[in-house]
């Protein structure tokens, strides 16, 4: 009997297969975006068991065990880890047509070499097989990175973050791991208090006294240059939304020095704040040539009770309302009318918006580099089957497919590196249909750098990791 993960999987014609067994599968991976720990990186973990390297901070697994009437003591409370493994076993059958039912076979199969399907009459067997390949040097954190053929990670750092541990990856490991400048610290008003300790923090690690809102430019233009003297070339912005609105300079002073003082300040202030940070954090990438990441459309934290409980990142986002194409356009514009729209990709939760951000993105290329302004991969709930596919039609359709730079994990968990094959199967599958229906030439000219280019190349020419 064939395997479920075979070597044809999602490949459902000849030129598909082809495509995929001759471009795209041993290529390397340079993963942009993710938030793996650099911490686990550098001291090499040793997982004790499959529980802790698949569910310690997966959240995409814990919402589909929670729907399917798990208690939350399997998912994040304190019962065993056997118990907790389980329990996810017992969730599995349940996520076909989920992305969850083909990745968790992806895992099994590329990393343990387990064909059987995950369900409770094989949790046992599976449990204990894995887990006693995963507590050997062999199965440590690096292991399963080079494994995967991994090139790059990019991971997602706070401009306060010290970077220890990247320092301690720099020539101590041969994939590259690189700091990612995430400010979105910096534009959490709601709660002033909050807002004040974090000033205090950005104080002390940019030693620059914060008194106004020239002087908060000056600490993140000192952190910035750290970043980049770590290695750190993109920065990235998990915003709800693009924020504009028209300001002037004493505005934001006085709005800034408002909440120096821990006060609360208006809608209409915090979107003149919001807007003026935005550009001066996105001059800061023009001024050292970096990448900018706009992933927006998220609404986080729906669940009030449990926000309160468990904090952010545990499992209660969903899918926000559809962008405002006017601000984007303009604050987009605001950087191009000065020369300072550094290379920008543009990620959105809401598929309704797909269409939009490929137009949006082609607006501001100006022919200085390929795809300068890019329509970023299919994220979070939309990297399944469906959205990909989707996400595939739209940009070959609206943008420049050839120009496309692939995949990213966006994951936690250190066995998420299947997920590139996957979109690398869904990708080569699309386009061995398209070419199967006379649509697109049988030529390799063609065909080759097409797929090479979105698997790997396109990325690394992009982001200059080839330099």
């Amino acid at each position: 009997m064939t395997p479920f993960i075979n070597e044809n999987f999602l490949l459902v014609n000849k030129t598909a297969q082809n495509l995929y067994h001759k471009y795209s599968e041993n290529q390397p991976i340079i993963d942009f975006h993710c938030h793996l720990s650099p911490g686990m990186i550098a001291d090499d973990r040793v997982f004790d068991n499959l529980t802790q390297a698949w569910l310690e901070g997966d959240h995409y697994k814990w919402r589909a065990m929670r729907t399917n009437g798990v208690s939350e003591m399997f998912c994040t409370g304190n019962v065993s880890d056997n118990e907790k493994f389980a329990k996810w076993a017992e969730t599995v059958p349940s996520t076909i047509g989920n992305p969850l039912y083909h990745w968790t076979h992806l895992e099994l199969a590329r990393y343990f070499n387990i064909s059987e399907l995950l369900s409770p009459s094989t949790a046992s067997a599976i449990y204990q097989k894995t887990s006693a390949m995963l507590q050997t040097k062999e199965y440590s954190i690096r292991s399963l990175i080079r494994k995967m053929k991994t090139e790059v990670i990019c991971t997602t750092d706070d401009p306060t973050d010290n970077l220890e541990y990247h320092r301690k990856l720099k020539g101590s490991f041969e994939t590259t791991v690189l700091p990612t400048f995430r400010p979105d610290n910096l534009l959490k008003t709601e709660d002033p208090e909050k807002f004040k300790v974090y000033l205090l923090k950005l104080e002390q690690a940019g030693n620059v006294e914060i008194r106004n809102f020239e002087s908060l430019i000056e600490a993140l233009d000192k952190r910035h240059q750290f970043f980049h003297e770590m290695g750190g070339r993109l920065s990235d912005h998990g915003l709800d939304r693009f924020y504009f609105d028209s300001f002037t300079l004493s505005e934001i002073d006085r709005i800034f020095k408002k909440l120096i003082k821990g006060e609360s300040i208006t809608f209409a202030e915090t979107e003149k704040y919001k807007t003026a940070a935005m550009l001066e954090l996105c001059r800061l990438n023009h001024k050292r040539g970096w990448t900018q990441q706009f992933h927006v459309g998220a609404l986080r934290n729906n669940n009030a009770r449990m926000f309160r409980k468990m904090g952010p990142d545990t499992g209660w986002d969903s899918i926000g309302i559809t962008q405002d194409a006017i601000k984007m356009s303009k604050f987009l514009s605001a950087l191009d009318n000065t020369e300072q729209l550094a290379k920008t990709i543009l990620y959105n939760l809401n598929p309704a918006d797909n269409e939009m951000m490929i137009t949006m993105a082609g607006n501001f290329n100006d022919g200085s580099s390929a795809g300068k302004v890019q329509y970023g991969p299919a994220w979070w709930f939309l990297d399944q089957k469906n959205g990909m596919e989707k996400h595939f039609k739209d940009v070959a359709s609206l943008g420049l497919l050839r120009r496309f730079i692939g995949m990213v994990t966006d994951s936690r968990s250190f066995l998420s590196y299947p997920r590139h094959e996957y979109f690398r199967r869904l990708v080569c599958n699309f386009i061995g249909d398209e070419v199967e229906k006379g649509l697109i030439p049988d030529e390799e000219e063609l065909l080759k750098p097409l797929i090479e280019g979105i698997s790997y190349k396109n990325a690394k020419e992009y982001f200059g990791f080839n330099k």
